[in-house]
């Protein structure tokens, strides 16, 4: 007959995973997320709107336009969480430019958003 070995490992409490497993989803939910820019194209001056979730003050410090290379701060004239309203800076090259946030927090970060906007 073959022995069989049994391997005991520590055990958690279930509240732990619970608890991990919450806090986990609410970091998902909490992150800017763009998904829409009306209108697409502007020329400097021109107010976008950018519509997605969780984008208000308290979970988007900083918009920036960048192509890759060049990172350019607008001027945010409105920020709720479904919507953040800005213009196109003067500075703001013809071309396609993504938007990026810098998140709020001790250690904000940048993330490139899914959304275009094209400046004449």
């Amino acid at each position: 007959m073959i022995g069989r070995m049994e391997v005991l490992l520590p055990m958690k409490p279930l509240w732990v995973g619970i608890l991990v497993s919450t806090a986990l989803l609410v970091l998902a939910q909490q992150m800017p997320r763009m998904v829409s820019v009306e209108p697409d194209t502007g020329k400097a001056g021109t107010e976008i709107t950018v519509s997605g979730e969780s984008l208000a003050k308290s979970a988007v410090s900083k918009l920036y336009l960048t192509d890759g290379k060049n990172d350019i701060e607008v001027e945010v004239v409105a920020q709720e969480d479904k919507a953040i309203k800005f213009k196109i800076p003067g500075q703001a090259k013809a071309g396609r430019w993504a938007l990026m946030i810098l998140t709020t927090g001790k250690e904000g970060r940048l993330i490139e958003q899914p959304v275009k906007v094209t400046v004449e």
